[in-house]
């Protein structure tokens, strides 16, 4: 661990949360300030229309540790995460909203639990939530159906509430709105992930900014991590897969309406399996330069941007280890075959 690196950073996202901006804060620093001494606080406005750039600029002025991040405009809150992640200088990075649901009293614990199990990421669960049925039901159908697709078992995908490991947030790369599935997307880098339950608290100020509208976004978001865990590095696998499947059928058509038409001298023209089979493949033939094109796209990628497509760190080594390593001949010790090695130094040898 570097010198001058933090303990901890605590990131918060907000977006329209005047009223919230210094209860919130408060809490924050009594409960990070009473467990830890090396640690800092980012808060993203993330565009905000209302008072809240306001009121964390006053906020700012009287007390240091807290850093400001302002969007120009509303960029979404995985834009606000990253941005966030990027300049966070702790060791361990919490994060949570800034609608006061989540409890900062949790930070700790949180922290507490990665250094027991050795977790790479804690997540929170808020098993005991305050918010209404409408926003429950689809959140637990999301959660079933996030961890079977994932691999990932957690019980509460949507819970800010989480502490990552320096490395491993720096290791994962965010687009569109994929904070919530921060802890699947780290498993693929071999993350450990925890769950631990923290307090749910109901709003008391400000609206909530979300809806029925995102359960589409988020299954398919889903879609689009199911790809990058499973075919990120090996696209051909999926489309060569349905690409020779599609190329295989429609070849087998092609090739009865031959027999049709050759052999049992049979009209095929004006037969729909004649279009179907030509439609196959065409389709497959499709499908293979999809995967070969993202094939390329993968490549360049990687080596372009000189991305690893592993991750895991060196082990130092326990001993020293030997300068050379000696072969004892059978039936002697290594005390004397260390004595005849020097009789043979010492004593010059006559011809």
């Amino acid at each position: 661990m570097a010198s001058d690196r933090l303990e901890l950073s605590v990131l918060m996202p907000m977006y329209n949360e005047e009223e919230n901006v210094r209860p919130v804060l408060d809490e924050v620093f009594q409960h990070v300030g009473e467990n830890f001494t090396s640690y800092e606080v980012i808060v993203i406005d993330d565009g905000s229309a209302d008072g809240t750039a306001r009121e964390l600029e006053a906020y700012q002025a009287q007390n240091p540790r807290l850093r400001v991040i302002r969007l120009r405009k509303n960029f979404g809150q995985t834009a606000a995460m990253t941005a966030g992640f990027e300049s966070a200088e702790g060791e361990i990075i919490v994060t949570l909203d800034g609608d006061r649901q989540n409890h900062p009293k949790d930070i700790p614990t949180l922290i507490s639990r990665m250094h027991e199990t050795g977790a790479d990421i804690v997540s929170g669960w808020r098993k005991n939530r305050k918010d209404n049925i409408v926003r429950r039901f689809p959140s637990m159908i999301a959660n079933w159906l996030i961890s079977r697709v994932t691999g990932v078992r957690l019980n509460d995908y949507g819970c800010t509430l989480k502490a990552y490991k320096r490395h491993i947030i720096k290791e994962t790369h965010l687009y569109g709105e994929l904070h919530r599935f921060i802890p699947a997307i780290a498993s693929q880098n071999g993350a450990n992930v925890e769950e631990l339950v923290v307090t749910h608290r109901a709003r008391t100020h400000g609206v909530s900014k979300y809806g029925l509208n995102r359960t589409l976004k988020v299954m398919l978001d889903l879609l689009t991590v199911k790809f990058l865990l499973s075919f990120g590095t090996r696209p051909i696998h999926v489309f060569g897969t349905l690409g020779v499947g599609s190329l295989g059928i429609g070849i087998l058509i092609t090739i009865y309406l031959a027999f049709v038409r050759l052999i049992l001298v049979r009209p095929i023209a004006d037969r729909p399996l004649l279009l179907l089979g030509v439609l196959l493949i065409l389709v497959g033939l499709q499908f293979l330069s999809i995967g070969l094109i993202g094939e390329l796209l993968v490549r360049i990628y990687h080596e372009g941007g000189k991305k690893k497509t592993w991750a895991g760190d060196e082990l130092p080594p326990k001993t020293a280890p030997a300068d050379h390593l000696k072969v004892v001949p059978h039936g002697q010790t290594a005390n004397s075959h260390e004595q005849r090695e020097r009789d043979d130094v010492e004593t010059p040898r006559t011809t």
